[in-house]
């Protein structure tokens, strides 16, 4: 609502019709709260949670990063970094992309408790495999009967021996782009989502190859699960197109890209679902 002195009011309306023991209808009543306070604690939060998200891509040679995620309310369930540095093992950059089940609050307080879990245990000298198995074991812990579940997308890219590995527990697959031979391929993998079976075991994939101007995309189901007006997805195939068609571009030029088009796609309709998209160029 708008006050008189311009302001701007959150407000939560609830009406209901009011009948009478024979179901007439004699009149409606509405109960309208000021949310003013709720809203700050929100944007607050919201503040918090994007302070967690990186604000720039490590800068490795043979590397080019880049990665965003908009929330569909004021804080989200998504989730990715970039682990590199001095904490962790030297040379390795790990990348994470999560996604938590529902929206909002609740999502947002797993995310935060699944990031420190993956920094936490990303510093240690394991593969894939085993840093994932401990993540899931500490969130099926804090998860225990909710009902909550993540899903992740987890990866080791070796870049003076231009290969990967990765682990994919539940989570779409990536998506590797070779731009000489206009290819897409399904980077895939076995594994339960997190927080489901704390013994559950994670399958580890390899690509022993990374040729230079290869292109990875680590994305949530957000970004082709967007639905325009009328009800329509964005698409894998239209995600896939952008990809080819920004090939040649920066990865923070290629993200961008993405997220414009699913502005255009939707006019203005809201996100139904957190989106989330890191990509990876092989220089």
């Amino acid at each position: 609502l708008i006050a008189k002195d311009g302001r701007r009011v959150p407000v939560l309306i609830h009406g209901n019709t009011l009948r009478d023991d024979d179901g007439e209808k004699i009149g409606n009543a509405a109960f309208v709260v000021d949310l003013t306070d709720q809203k700050k604690a929100l944007e607050l939060a919201g503040k918090v949670q994007r302070s967690l998200i990186p604000a720039r891509p490590p800068s490795i040679p043979g590397l080019d990063l880049a990665g965003r995620t908009d929330s569909c309310q004021e804080v989200g369930g998504d989730y990715f970094d970039f682990l590199y540095g001095s904490d962790f093992p030297a040379g390795i950059l790990r990348v994470a992309v999560g996604d938590i089940s529902g929206h909002g609050v609740d999502a947002a307080l797993l995310m935060t408790t699944a990031r420190a879990f993956t920094r936490t245990r990303a510093v240690q000298p394991e593969g894939p495999s085993t840093v994932v198995a401990n993540i899931n074991r500490d969130l099926a812990l804090d998860m225990g009967d909710s009902g909550s579940f993540m899903t992740l997308f987890y990866m080791e890219i070796d870049p003076a021996r231009r290969m990967a590995r990765w682990v994919r527990a539940g989570h779409e697959p990536a998506l590797l782009y070779c731009p000489v031979r206009d290819q897409f391929e399904e980077l895939s993998g076995a594994g339960l989502p997190l927080g489901v079976d704390r013994d559950a075991g994670f399958v580890e994939q390899a690509l022993p190859a990374l040729h230079p101007g290869t292109l990875l995309a680590l994305g949530t189901d957000g970004i082709w699960e967007a639905r325009n007006p009328e009800g329509q997805f964005f698409g894998k195939e239209r995600f896939r197109d952008i990809l080819r068609r920004e090939a040649q571009r920066s990865a923070q030029e290629m993200v961008a890209a993405v997220f414009d088009e699913l502005d255009r796609f939707c006019r203005g309709m809201p996100y139904q679902d957190d989106v989330t998209l890191v990509v990876i160029k092989i220089k």
